[in-house]
Formats: structure tokens, C-alpha cells, sequence
């Protein structure tokens, strides 16, 4: 016979379903799991000493005045993104909690004594005790800090974070005013000293004045500064204005002199608004308008007409006189114009000159004013900054630290946190137990699916048996188990090659896979489709199938190979005609190998013809080599596999043994499966369990007679008949 041979399959991936199933075989462990460790987690919390919480809040701020200094607009402060931070650890550093633990009124080292057996704290230990209980954190997105303090008493809780915000804030402010004083101290001090220099600075300046003889007038004035620059621009200024008043004079009479003497007459009256010239033309025009007048009438020589001709050239006489002393006297203005700017232009020489020299003179005199005009304003600076900073200290800064909230009484305990310690219980009861739940399925090799045969075995698995059967000679025909094992035939009568191969031994590798019930309820199904069938318990050892049918097990096998007993007086009958069972009878201690010699041989060839199929019973293979023998000798072996009972290695084992001999394995029987909770192999047999239930259900007073024609109407397969 060939044998089977699966084909090579991918590596199997893992489903949901696949870890729910682990989960549903495994509950036991992971809820026992889980019960240990929240009924430990909730009775350690309710143990757990009670602590209650008291907060206070304070308001941080970097330090500004409560006011504008003086002279200084409004300040702002500049962020600092580690300025909270920094706090946080500045309240809990030594420095400021051991201001709160030497408190008079908490005295904390002597309060916590009780938690030292009686023996006061020294402080460094209390720091400890007091930095565990203490904690620091921004109240979200905000500069406020939330001191939070924990404590069995909540009296003592509030107290202690009330102090060690006043304590803060005392700090923070003796801090500031400390940094004040320092400040002032050295401004003063640097003070001193520029005063000192401004001295020393004035006794020089005294000195080069006497030194040099230096005038009253120029020590009042700005170093560098003396009366004869003033001069020096007046003389300036005044020569300037003597320039310009003769080129304007000079411009004028050069062109008056240009003019004809018609039209200098017309010029200069306008020119210089002189009256004189003035009233002569007009006595002119008046003597000369008579005359045209005259002359009509009379003619030239009349005395008349002579007397205006004669009037009219003496006023033309004293108009050309005018003229002509008119432009002596401008050219003479042009002159003394020229004069005094020639004056002004050497007096203007001299006195840069003296200045020149005196500046020379007084240079260092100047030099040394200025250096005591620089140590003066340097001086005032200090005084204005000493003024500001006094003032500013006098002002006072409390908004930097504001405590906004003092901390009360706790109401309630914080810790333990009774729903949070629970909630965690059961998350981790959970993780826990369902971790260990697939730990020790991780840590079982044995056989959980039919994939594990199939791929580990190479072998077909014909059969899926589950959990509680029994015996179907006593449950009927009908019994839903009974399925399982008609599936189970069916398999084995087409896995055969051959029809004569009709002998069969039910291995396995260890005790208590369910053997002998695979066996005993497969020959039934066997006998109740009516082929005749033969049970021959050969497990010798320890014989069991006698049990199922209730009927002695004094004669049997072991009695026909010793030959005190012919074949049909050890064959019994059973209450199903088409079954009949071969007790082992008892097996003599001197007949250990008795299934190997030729007496057996010969029967199983004997009842090969005799019944259509023989099955054999025989102990672990694994344990004595009576089951290697029976699947030597004997057609066809089947090995029952107990899910989740034995390693893989060891059902492996079994096989190669079976082969080993030249036995013929058509396949594996998965026995004792839970469908409840295994859904791998619901569809191998409940839908049948369904479906049967549904129609016991609703034919419940179905007669026998109507079951047995049904039982007769099943497919039969035609086997030739022995008897």
C-alpha cells in the first residue's frame, strides 16, 4: 500500500481566531490569573496607610518692581523658558526646605520622631522623609506652581505647604532686597571715589589758572572758551557789514559816472533824495514854462523875454554846481567806506592773532576744565543711580511671588487611590493571566490542530473524536458521538487500496489517549452497518475492552496461542449479532512474547477469512514492544493522538516505530476534543450534533421501528460475507 504523503504547505500564518482560541482554552488559567491579582491588589490598597494631599498655589514672576523706578519707563520682563523650572528645584533644594523643617511652629524634626522609633530626626533625614512627600508642578500653561504636600495627617499637610510657600516668597523678596543693599553699597562706594577725583580734578584747574594768570571771564565759561573769540567774531561781523556798504557805494558812483549829464540829473534826485537839486529843477521847469509862455506874445528881444532867458540860465548854473558837488560828496563816502574797511580788516588780523596766542597759553587750563566738567556729570550719574535705586528699593517688589491659593485640609484621601489601584488590577490581572496563558501554550508542543499532525507526521488525520464519549453500544445508534466514528470509517474504507486488507490495530504512543474506546466504538460503527466484525483485545497488559461489554475475561487470546482453548471457545458473542469480541484471558508471566510467534500469525490469517474486518487492541507503543509486533503483523495500524495530552515529539516517535517494523499507518485519530471551545474542529462534527439534536427535538416519539428502517436505508458498502 502506498503511503500518504501530504503536500508541502506554507508555513501557517496566525489568525484572531487563533488567539481567541487560546484564550478560550486557557480561561482557567487567566481567570484564576486574574481574580489572585485583583483580590491581592484590592486588599493591599485597602491596607495601604492614607495619605491626604493639601496644595497651595502661588503666582511666580521674574523681578519688577511693584511701581515705575524713577527715571526709567515701564519695565518689562523678558521670557525665560527655564525660569519655572528653576523654581521648582530652588523650592525643593536644601536651602529653603530647611527653613521649613527648623520651623518653630511645625518643628518637624520632632513631629516626625514617630516614624524613627521614637528618636528625633536630625534634619538631613527629615529633608529626605520631606522631599519624598513633596511635590512641585505649573498649573497648566500658566506661572502659577502648585506646592503639593502628602501627609497621614491633613492638618499637618495644609501646614507644610502653607510654610513653604511663605517661605518662598520670604526668600525671594529678602533675596531682592539683599541684591538691593549690595547694589547701593557699591554705587556709594564708587561714589566715594569719583568724589575724590573730582577734587583732585579742581585743585588742578585752580592751579594752571594761577599758574597762567587766567582770567575771571574765561573761567566762567566752557573749557576751550575765551572773550577774545567774541571779539573775534564782532570784529568779523563788523568787517563784513564795511565790505559789503563799500562795494554797494563804489557800485553806485561807477555807475553814476557812466551816466550823460541829462540823465545824471534825472538819476541822482532819486538816488540821493536831495532837496535842494530837488527845488532848483523844479524852479527850472518853472522859468522855462514862463518863458515858452512870453514868447508868444513878445518877441526875443524884448526885456522880458531876456530877463527869463537870463533867470533860466542861472538856475541851470546852480543845478550843474549841485550836481557836481553831489558826486564830490559820494565819491567822498566811497573813500571812507574803503578807509573803514581797511581799519576793521587789520584790526580784525590782530585780534586772531592775540587769540591765537592766548589759546596757546590756556590750553592746558582748558584741558583741565573739561576733564572736571567730565568727572562732574560722571559723578551726578552715580548720584541720579544711587537716588533710583533707593527709591526703587523703598518701592518694594511683592507681586514677584503672590500666593494665590493656601492650601486647606484635604477632605479625602488621595493615596491610595482606591478605583485607580483597582482599574490597574484588572488591566494587569488581564495582561498577566493572558500572557501566561499563551506562555504555557507557547511552552505545550503537544497537538492543539490537524494542521500540527498533518505537517509534523506527514500522515492524513481521518478522524476528529470528541471530549465524553462512551460506549455507543450503550448510547445508541443514533448518538450524536456516533457520527464522529461513521466519519471516521468511511475515511479508513477509502484510504484502503485494497478490500482484503481487513485487519486492523488502533496504536499509540502513550496511556490514555483513548485507544481501546477509538477502537471498541469503530468496531461498532463497523458492526452496526452490517459488516460482521471481530474485537481482539491484545493489549495483554492491561486489558480493558471486556469492560464495555461487561463479560469475563478469564479465556481468550492468550488461552488459543497457548492452545488449551480452540478459536470459537474463546469468541463471544455480543448483544449486536454482527459482533463478535476475543477476551486476552489472562497472560502467564512466562509468556511475555507470546503475539510474536506463528500461533498468531495463523489466527489473524484465520480470521482474516472469517469476519469482514478484525480489529486488534494493544498497549502504547511506546511502552512495550507488543504494539510494534501487532503493527507488524496485521494489515492496516491507526494511530489515536489525545489533543493536547503528549509532545509532538513523542506521537512522532510513535509513527517511526510503527514504520520502523513495516506496519502500515493509514492515518491519525484525533481523540478527546473540546468543541465547545476549540472552534478548529466545530465543523468536522457539530453541525451534525445540531442538526441530529434539532431532530430529536422535534420527532421525539419516533418509534424504534422507524428508526431501524432508517438505519437501513444508509449507504452499505458491499463487502464479501465471511459465514
Amino acid at each position: 500500500m502506498e503511503k500518504f504523503k501530504t503536500p508541502s504547505e506554507a508555513e501557517p500564518k496566525l489568525h484572531f481566531l487563533d488567539y481567541w482560541r487560546i484564550i478560550r482554552i486557557r480561561k482557567t488559567v487567566i481567570l484564576s490569573v486574574f481574580l489572585l491579582v485583583v483580590l491581592t491588589t484590592t486588599a493591599v490598597t485597602y491596607m495601604l496607610p492614607k495619605y491626604y494631599m493639601s496644595v497651595a498655589r502661588i503666582a511666580v514672576e521674574k523681578e519688577a518692581p511693584d511701581v515705575d523706578p524713577l527715571g526709567a519707563g515701564r519695565v518689562v520682563a523678558q521670557y525665560d523658558p527655564y525660569f519655572i523650572q528653576t523654581e521648582f528645584e530652588k523650592i525643593q533644594s536644601r536651602e529653603y526646605l530647611y527653613r521649613v523643617i527648623e520651623d518653630k511652629e511645625l518643628k518637624l524634626n520632632e513631629r516626625w520622631k514617630k516614624y524613627n522609633d521614637g528618636v528625633t530626626l536630625k534634619t538631613s533625614e527629615t529633608f529626605l522623609m520631606l522631599k519624598r512627600q513633596l511635590e512641585v508642578r505649573q498649573f497648566r500653561n500658566t506661572s502659577l506652581i502648585e506646592i503639593r504636600v502628602l501627609s497621614r495627617d491633613k492638618e499637618e499637610a495644609s501646614d507644610i505647604a502653607n510654610k513653604i510657600a511663605e517661605v518662598y516668597l520670604a526668600k525671594r523678596l529678602q533675596q531682592r532686597r539683599s541684591s538691593s543693599d549690595r547694589g547701593i553699597g557699591k554705587l556709594k562706594e564708587q561714589k566715594k571715589i569719583q568724589d575724590e577725583t573730582v577734587m583732585a580734578a579742581q585743585e588742578k584747574v585752580d592751579r594752571l589758572r594761577e599758574l597762567h594768570q587766567v582770567p575771571d571771564l574765561y573761567s566762567e565759561g566752557p573749557g576751550g572758551f575765551t572773550i577774545d573769540s567774541e571779539i573775534i567774531r564782532n570784529k568779523e561781523s563788523r568787517r563784513t557789514a564795511a565790505m559789503e556798504e563799500y562795494v554797494s557805494l563804489n557800485t553806485a558812483l561807477t555807475m553814476l559816472k557812466e551816466l550823460d549829464r541829462e540823465a545824471l540829473r534825472d538819476a541822482l534826485p532819486v538816488q540821493f533824495s536831495d532837496s535842494q537839486l530837488l527845488d532848483l529843477m523844479q524852479r527850472k521847469a518853472a522859468a522855462e514854462q514862463e518863458l515858452a509862455a512870453t514868447l508868444k506874445e513878445k518877441t526875443d528881444n524884448h526885456p522880458d523875454v531876456q530877463k527869463l532867458k537870463t533867470l533860466a540860465a542861472q538856475i541851470t548854473s546852480q543845478i550843474e554846481g549841485r550836481l557836481n558837488g553831489i558826486m564830490v560828496g559820494f565819491q567822498s563816502k566811497v573813500m571812507a567806506a574803503k578807509a573803514k574797511w581797511d581799519k576793521l580788516e587789520e584790526d580784525l588780523k590782530t585780534a586772531q592773532e592775540n587769540d591765537i596766542q592766548k589759546f596757546r597759553q590756556y590750553r592746558p587750563y582748558f584741558q583741565a576744565k573739561l576733564d572736571l566738567e567730565t568727572q562732574r556729570k560722571l559723578r551726578e550719574v552715580l548720584s541720579l543711580k544711587i537716588a533710583q535705586e533707593e527709591i526703587d528699593a523703598e518701592i518694594g517688589r511683592s507681586s514677584i511671588v503672590e500666593i494665590t491659593d493656601r492650601a486647606e485640609p484635604g477632605v479625602r484621601p488621595v493615596r491610595p487611590n482606591v478605583p485607580l489601584n483597582i482599574a490597574l488590577g484588572i488591566i494587569v490581572g488581564l495582561v498577566v493571566g493572558v500572557g501566561l496563558a499563551f506562555f504555557i501554550e507557547y511552552l505545550d508542543t503537544s497537538v492543539k490542530t490537524i494542521d500540527d499532525v498533518e505537517r509534523t507526521m506527514q500522515a492524513p488525520v481521518l478522524g476528529v473524536i470528541p471530549q465524553n464519549v462512551g460506549s455507543l453500544l450503550d448510547e445508541g445508534p443514533e448518538s450524536p458521538h456516533a457520527e464522529a466514528y461513521r466519519v471516521l470509517r468511511t475515511n479508513i474504507l477509502f484510504s484502503r487500496k485494497d478490500e482484503k486488507l481487513n485487519t486492523i490495530t488502533v496504536v499509540s504512543g502513550g496511556a490514555g489517549e483513548g485507544k481501546s474506546t477509538t477502537l471498541f466504538n469503530l468496531a461498532a460503527v463497523f458492526a452496526q452497518n452490517g459488516q460482521r466484525v471481530l474485537i481482539v483485545d491484545s493489549d495483554l497488559r492491561r486489558p480493558s475492552i471486556h469492560k464495555f461489554l461487561r463479560v469475563s475475561n478469564s479465556i481468550g487470546l492468550t488461552n488459543y496461542l497457548l492452545k488449551q482453548n480452540t478459536l470459537e471457545e474463546v469468541i463471544q458473542t455480543t448483544l449486536m449479532p454482527t459482533l463478535d469480541f476475543m477476551p486476552s484471558g489472562k497472560l502467564p508471566s512466562s509468556s511475555l512474547g507470546i503475539l510474536n510467534s506463528v500461533q498468531m500469525k495463523d489466527m489473524i490469517k484465520d480470521l482474516k477469512r472469517r469476519y469482514d474486518f478484525v480489529f486488534f487492541d494493544s498497549p502504547p507503543i511506546m511502552g512495550v514492544s507488543d504494539a510494534s509486533i501487532l503493527a507488524s503483523e496485521v494489515d492496516l495500524s491507526l494511530q489515536v493522538i489525545q489533543y493536547r495530552k503528549y509532545p509532538q515529539a513523542m506521537t512522532i516517535r510513535a509513527k517511526q516505530m510503527v514504520e520502523k517494523v513495516g506496519g502500515t499507518l493509514i492515518g491519525v485519530v484525533l481523540n478527546n476534543i473540546n468543541m465547545s471551545q476549540d472552534e478548529n474542529y466545530y465543523y468536522y462534527s457539530g453541525y451534525y450534533y445540531d442538526y441530529y439534536s434539532k431532530r430529536e427535538e422535534e420527532t421525539p416519539s419516533r418509534k424504534n421501528g422507524e428508526q431501524k428502517a432508517d438505519a437501513g436505508k444508509r449507504t452499505q458498502v458491499d463487502l464479501k460475507k465471511k459465514y
